[in-house]
């Protein structure tokens, strides 16, 4: 088991470094394949009608007029150890982890990144338990109750649940119960969860809904195979067969599902955030895109891939005790 997680980090950390790349050609070398010049990608990073000068600056901080390979080992080095920017006659220092800063506002991009996740993570966390539970022992509930109305009436709303647009269900929660601020954790934790709850149920409803028709797939197709019959016939309790062999065997689909789900709900809920006005790494991403603040955006979008990564290591790891097979693979 230690080995195979040595192999999966080790392999989770050469996928980062390859997503850093492809982030970085995607903002430094995509526009050049274009068309743009030197000076038009400056112009990107500051106000409207920029001042020759400021774009001069800016072209010689971001080292536009350095080689792609250099230009990207001073990204990965900022990120590492921080880096300086020369704006002006004092130089700016971006501390370690420099995740870019933006010539705009004139503001580092992690700390701003620090503030928004948790939000986010608060958003995420709280709806993914309320989904999974309440999607899961739907599911289950329903594959043992085949149908009957309990089974008929469930994936009737499942089917409704996934059909709804997230922005359609979070206007109609906001015009019958109204919006609330977000209260920070440390703050009051009470108020903090009562601040969330209509966000939580919003992403909830369309989630739990997926997974309650996954899951009462999963069991069907489960409980019909041969070794629930020879747990049955050993005279196993009926809980301990659908919760130990037939739950068990249908949650390997869903690890993966949740793990895809959890990770870009933490690169930022972005229609979730805008229906209810919280400032998380969506309502950041959107910010960024309108103002044309490529740092920013790139910083953003550099975390969720950061969070992908992280789930989908965490997602192999579950597989492994789940399926000790996985390990031997």
């Amino acid at each position: 088991m230690a080995a195979y997680i040595i192999r999966r980090v080790f392999a989770a950390v050469l996928l980062l470094l390859v997503v850093s790349a492809v982030t970085f050609a995607i903002f430094f070398l995509v526009p050049r394949l274009g068309g743009q010049t030197l000076d038009s990608m400056a112009a990107q990073y500051v106000g409207k009608s920029p001042d020759p000068d400021v774009i001069a600056a800016v072209k010689k901080n971001l080292g536009l007029d350095q080689p792609l390979y250099l230009q990207y080992w001073h990204f990965i080095k900022g990120i590492v150890v921080g880096a300086e920017y020369q704006f002006g006659p004092d130089p700016v220092t971006c501390n370690a982890p420099c995740f870019g800063y933006s010539f705009k506002t004139h503001t580092e991009i992690w700390p701003q990144i620090v503030d928004r996740i948790p939000v986010t993570l608060s958003l995420a966390v709280g709806a993914a338990v309320i989904w999974v539970l309440s999607g899961v022992a739907t599911g289950v509930v329903s594959a043992l109750k085949r149908g009957s109305i309990f089974d008929r009436l469930s994936m009737g709303v499942a089917l409704a649940g996934v059909s709804l647009p997230m922005f359609f269900t979070g206007l109609v929660v906001l015009a019958i119960f109204g919006n609330g601020e977000y209260v920070p954790f440390t703050e009051n934790p009470l108020e903090w969860a009562g601040s969330l709850v209509l966000p939580w149920c919003t992403l909830a409803l369309l989630y739990s809904a997926l997974y309650a028709r996954l899951t009462r797939a999963g069991m069907l197709e489960t409980m019909g195979e041969d070794y629930i019959r020879t747990a049955r016939a050993k005279g196993l309790r009926e809980r301990k067969v659908v919760v130990k062999h037939g739950l068990r065997a249908a949650l390997t689909p869903l690890v993966t599902i949740f793990g895809m789900d959890f990770a870009l709900l933490l690169g930022g809920a972005v229609i979730t955030e805008r229906v209810f006005s919280f400032q998380g790494m969506g309502a950041m991403a959107i910010n960024g895109v309108t103002t044309a603040d490529l740092p920013k955006v790139m910083g953003v979008t550099l975390v969720a891939a950061f969070f992908i990564v992280l789930c989908n290591l965490l997602v192999d790891l579950v597989y492994a005790a789940i399926d000790p097979r996985v390990r031997l693979s």
